[in-house]
């Protein structure tokens, strides 16, 4: 399995698990409500949402922090656990106690539905997030060695390639050195017969050197000239670079700005938009609630964004565990 089915196997599986907990919460809230304000004094009948409100918070605050703990390889202990099943079995004992209280046995097995899926989803949800995130590392760990394996097998073929070359430089340093006794033997043969020769070869030499000279000098001129061409070159590429540089800072900052002075979204906006707002935003030093109403996303989710741009590095890892849910 590659990242992308893992990514793809975590946003369903996030995915799933909040559809039924959003689901379960509402189904929660409409079915334990009138159970308490029958409970309820009548002037305290509008508080009667607040319990089947406050157990579906902590429902909640369960299934995200076990999600979080799963991805990191965490583990919350005994606390966590007791947490779950206590807030699941109290979702159980309010949605079925209305029921139960008028002895209607199908009432309590309708009622009974939603809080044991909701309970065996967060169980279910967690022992898949801890499997998925035990496959990533087994998968990322191979990765490892097999990196290891290959940058070993190149060290070595780089080894063994230095050391053809070292020989083949004593080999050749073996036959310059030859070929120059052989060249001097050659020269101390012909010593005497080069000395008849030596003044006319000095006539030629001294007239191949001048001419040498004015093909150094017009070389040189011209090395001169295109050495100021080529740096004028530069220059004016350089020139361009930065008039290119200053009007694309320009556009990005009147871009920011135009972005910024759009004022509050009303509505959710599309991601890429969303994502250049939040980009914006950081770069004005906005905070992540403004940027948040400024693209009508989430407070999370703008946070994940201000993190992506102080560590990008970071930000990308927490981005691939996010962008499964």
């Amino acid at each position: 399995m590659n990242s992308v089915q893992t990514r793809s196997a975590e946003r369903a599986l996030s995915g799933g698990t909040w559809l039924i907990v959003c689901g379960a919460m509402l189904y929660s809230i409409l079915t334990v409500t009138p159970l308490m304000a029958k409970h309820t004094a009548e002037e305290w009948d509008w508080t009667a949402p607040i319990l089947p409100l406050v157990v579906d918070a902590a429902v909640v605050i369960v299934v995200k922090l076990d999600d979080v703990l799963a991805r990191l390889g965490g583990d919350g202990g005994r606390w966590p656990i007791t947490l779950r099943w206590m807030t699941g079995l109290m979702t159980l004992a309010l949605n079925t106690a209305d029921s139960a209280l008028k002895k209607d046995l199908v009432g309590v097995a309708v009622h009974s539905v939603a809080p044991l899926l909701l309970i065996v989803t967060a169980e279910t949800s967690l022992a898949y997030r801890r499997a998925i995130a035990s496959a990533v590392a087994t998968l990322e760990a191979e990765h490892r060695a097999e990196r290891e394996r290959r940058e070993r097998e190149a060290r070595e073929r780089a080894e063994q390639a230095r050391a053809e070359a070292r020989e083949e430089r004593e080999h050749a340093a073996q036959l310059v050195r030859e070929q120059r006794e052989h060249e001097a033997r050659i020269a101390r043969e012909q010593a005497e017969r080069e000395e008849r020769q030596r003044r006319e070869e000095r006539e030629a030499r001294e007239r191949a050197e001048a001419a040498e000279r004015e093909a150094r000098e017009r070389r040189e001129r011209e090395r001169e000239q295109r050495e100021q061409e080529r740096l004028a070159l530069e220059q004016q590429a350089r020139q361009r670079a930065e008039a290119e540089q200053r009007e694309r800072v320009e556009q990005a900052e009147r871009e920011r700005a135009a972005l910024l002075e759009r004022g509050a979204a009303e509505s959710k906006l599309p991601e890429d938009e969303a994502r250049r707002i939040v980009a914006a935003a950081f770069e004005a030093s906005l905070s992540v609630r403004q940027a948040a109403e400024l693209c009508g996303w989430s407070v999370g989710w703008v946070s994940h964004r201000y993190a992506e741009h102080r560590d990008p590095a970071a930000g990308g890892r927490a981005d691939l565990a996010i962008a499964g849910q």
